[in-house]
């Protein structure tokens, strides 16, 4: 362009359109005077509901509506005008109140549970200060926060000379990392040709492994077909010299073989697969090795329970949520590798122009968020940064201490207790058992045991939720007629409590046949 550029600085000049004063521009579109008046009532009201009645054992576990129903109550329809702060409170309290209350000492459903308090003000914190951790400009501290954790992590696995990572939602986004930055490792041509000229790559999961690791070959276009589950012991655990021969099976149908992925914690039954073993087979045959410890990476920070991952260690990655076993709120979710050459980098990197730029005036190494699949992401490692350093390494020690000591006690109260099986000795904080009513306990061991046995735990499960006195989970497995997996992870939850709900159990299940 011979003219330069100020004739098109002119151009754009003449076609901006003017800009005419008036209200829209002479006043603020927000009050904040009303705006911090209304947000300290809400959250008067979210101590009230959320946190002290949430908590009392003497309250409801969940107040139990049908879709239908609970439609109805709260009023959902969107409407063009705003309503009064006295209704959106309301709103408010109806959330809470027909919410399921995690919090609550009787709440044994999921793999998370119990009121962390120092987590929860750093949740408020975040959403206050409402930043995105993708350049250290525009959260310094979040970003030096996540660098500490994950620094400690890294010393916690073993990792003496450190290694690289992320936090990032959920634990099924760190397990599709790991496939992909050890594809990337394999065949770093994929991502920029695709998987046109790729071969055949197959990896290998346990059969007890979580779903995550097809959604990720599916996403990531390897396919679910070549995912080869490998054979589990008894105890949910992967049989190394099964992996063994699936990887040699896989070579002799033409496939290649990249990468493993072995359990800490299953969700099930809490296995932990043989690291150690599993690592020395990765190593002859040069593959991946992925430690999924979403669930049962918290037994690192215990001296008395960590043998549970000999060999985390000798792993390209691992995944981990804090958000679960250490109670950090939801969601806290940490993916970390070992290599330290920018793998994580070199393989997600698009080099944003308008957010990477590499002539600023601070060291952009601190510039994390070309390493995530994400553009905005949230700094959920802040929530586990401030309750660990309000609780220290010894009380997040005493905590997981204390939760597998009560599932132990848990599974002994089980075993003296008629009419109540378990299903195998808890190596974790997972305890899998059956409750067999009065009437089915003269049949024998078959068919037709089992057949009414499987539909026993669903209508128990009914009656809790529609009474809303405790909430634990059912499932079946295999040939497995469905049994109770109870979760016990609340340092609130009592003695009391567990028997509590053995006794509620056969209350509400006594007259099944």
């Amino acid at each position: 362009n011979r003219q330069g550029p100020e004739a098109g600085f002119r151009h754009l000049s003449k076609c901006c359109p003017a800009v005419r004063d008036g209200p829209a521009l002479r006043e603020p579109a927000v009050e904040m005077s009303a705006a911090e008046r209304f947000i300290h009532e809400a959250l008067e009201v979210i101590i009230d509901e959320a946190v002290k009645k949430a908590t009392d054992v003497q309250e409801k576990v969940c107040d139990w509506q049908s879709p239908e129903k609970l439609r109805e109550l709260l009023d959902l329809e969107l409407k063009d005008g705003g309503e009064s702060d006295s209704k959106i409170l309301q709103h408010c309290k109806n959330a809470i109140r027909y919410s399921v209350k995690t919090s609550h000492p009787r709440f044994f459903n999921q793999l998370f549970a119990g009121l962390e308090p120092y987590s929860m003000v750093a949740s408020f914190i975040t959403e206050a200060v409402k930043t995105s951790l993708y350049t250290y400009e525009v959260a310094p501290v979040f970003t030096l926060m996540e660098d500490a954790v994950l620094k400690k992590m890294m010393e916690l696995i073993g990792w003496d000379e450190g290694g690289d990572g992320i936090f990032n939602p959920g634990g099924s986004m760190s397990n599709m990392y790991a496939v992909n930055l050890a594809r990337y490792r394999f065949c770093p041509d994929i991502k920029e040709v695709g998987l046109y000229n790729a071969p055949r790559l197959v990896m290998f999961t346990s059969q007890e492994g979580h779903y995550s690791i097809s959604k990720a070959a599916a996403l990531l276009g390897l396919g679910t077909k070549n995912v080869y589950a490998v054979p589990s012991d008894d105890r949910g655990k992967m049989i190394p010299s099964a992996l063994e021969e699936k990887i040699e099976l896989a070579r002799s149908e033409g496939a290649v073989p990249f990468f493993v992925n072995a359990t800490a914690g299953t969700t099930v039954f809490g296995a932990f697969d043989p690291v150690d073993e599993i690592a020395d087979i990765c190593e002859r045959h040069s593959l991946w090795l992925h430690v999924d410890a979403c669930w049962g990476g918290a037994a690192l920070v215990s001296n008395q329970h960590k043998h549970l991952l000999k060999g985390i260690h000798r792993a390209d990655s691992v995944a981990w949520n804090p958000h679960k076993m250490l109670m950090a709120c939801l969601q806290c979710s940490a993916f970390l590798i070992k290599d330290k050459t920018s793998l994580l980098q070199r393989c997600h990197s698009a080099k944003a122009s308008y957010l990477f730029q590499q002539d600023k005036f601070y060291d952009v190494s601190y510039d994390t968020g070309d390493k995530s699949v994400q553009c905005s992401r949230k700094p959920d490692a802040f929530k586990f940064w401030l309750m660990w350093k309000a609780l220290g390494s010894s009380e997040l020690e005493r905590r997981v201490d204390r939760a597998l000591a009560m599932a132990r006690y848990l599974a002994q109260t089980v075993k003296k207790r008629e009419g109540f099986h378990l299903l195998m000795k808890p190596e974790y904080a997972n305890v899998c058992f059956w409750y067999v009513p009065p009437a089915l306990r003269g049949l024998p061991d078959g068919p037709e045991l089992w057949r009414k046995l499987h539909t026993v735990a669903p209508v128990i499960k009914e009656r809790m939720m529609k009474t809303g006195s405790m909430m634990i989970g059912y499932q079946t497995h295999g040939d497995k007629p469905n049994f109770f997996r109870m979760v016990v992870i609340n340092p609130q939850v009592s003695k009391q409590d567990l028997d509590f709900v053995l006794d509620e159990i056969h209350s509400l299940g006594k007259d099944l046949r």
